[in-house]
């Protein structure tokens, strides 16, 4: 819906999406490039296939890539549309987050080795509150952690953000009809060969604890690759992961609302014309 608006009204694409800035992962973060082409022509994107797996991206780092594409479109009197589900992204970028560069503490991490998975949360827990849980390795949680720390003893620094008043849309599907999608689009990358994707990750150089650093379907696709689980075990545990990060996303889209966004949702079985008059018409009040 993005890219067809984009195309009718000298649009460019800007993706947030934390997964799809890593180039080779392509099937398993949904890039789906097709979309980006409407009848016929191709609608610029950013923020995709700009860093190497293996690199440890970021929110910081997706504050600048955001700004130098959100630059770069508006000085070539394009409208940047933003498009994706990753929450905090998201937010970041239009409420203009306050970051910082965490450098990596190695003493830390050796002192956090001998700690509980239990331990680390609850470590975690008294630096911050935890507005949601996701998937997150242990590896995430001594990272998430050693930026807390950090961030209580140095200020974060200030960025001449923009101010950015968006049109936030929303696709609502209700929950039975989700959960369907869901399933079916999990079965058609599986078939459109999401494991040798993997695989060719793994070929490359990438360990199997780096494939599930990036959670969701690299992780359990690592366990499958690595024969800690059956194939069965593989699809039943992440089609199960992936309705869960769903269930997140709208709880933490639920949560903008009540802080203050108005987020206007249209119905996702809408006719692509329909949706596109719709966005007109909320532009226009």
């Amino acid at each position: 819906m993005a890219a067809h608006w984009a195309y009718r009204n000298g649009g460019e694409v800007i993706s947030a999406d934390s997964r799809q800035v890593y180039r080779g992962m392509t099937i398993g973060t949904g890039k789906d490039y097709t979309d980006y082409v409407v009848d016929g022509r191709q609608i610029p994107y950013h923020c995709i296939d700009i860093v190497e797996p293996g690199e440890q991206y970021n929110v910081y780092e997706y504050q600048k890539d955001f700004l130098k594409a959100y630059n770069d479109i508006l000085s070539r009197g394009k409208i940047p549309v933003l498009c994706g589900g990753s929450g905090m992204y998201i937010e970041a970028v239009l409420n203009g987050y306050r970051l910082i560069q965490v450098p990596v503490n190695e003493t830390l991490r050796k002192d956090l080795e001998s700690k509980t998975d239990a331990e680390l949360e609850a470590l975690l827990s008294s630096l911050k509150t935890l507005h949601n849980r996701s998937d997150d390795t242990r590896k995430r949680m001594v990272r998430a952690i050693e930026i807390a720390i950090y961030q209580k003893e140095i200020p974060p620094e200030t960025t001449d953000y923009p101010e950015i008043q968006p049109l936030l849309i929303g696709i609502k599907y209700d929950r039975e009809s989700r959960r369907q999608r869901i399933t079916q689009r999990l079965r058609q990358r599986l078939d459109e060969g999401m494991i040798e994707e993997a695989q060719s990750l793994l070929d490359k150089g990438l360990s199997s604890e780096q494939l599930e650093y990036y959670g969701l379907e690299y992780k359990y696709l690592a366990k499958y690759l690595s024969h800690e689980i059956t194939y069965e075990q593989m699809f039943e545990q992440l089609n199960t992961a992936i309705h869960q990060f769903a269930k997140r996303q709208m709880t933490w889209f639920r949560r903008m609302e009540r802080n203050g966004a108005i987020i206007w949702w249209l119905d996702g079985y809408l006719p692509m014309e329909e949706k596109l008059r719709e966005i007109d018409f909320l532009i226009e009040m």
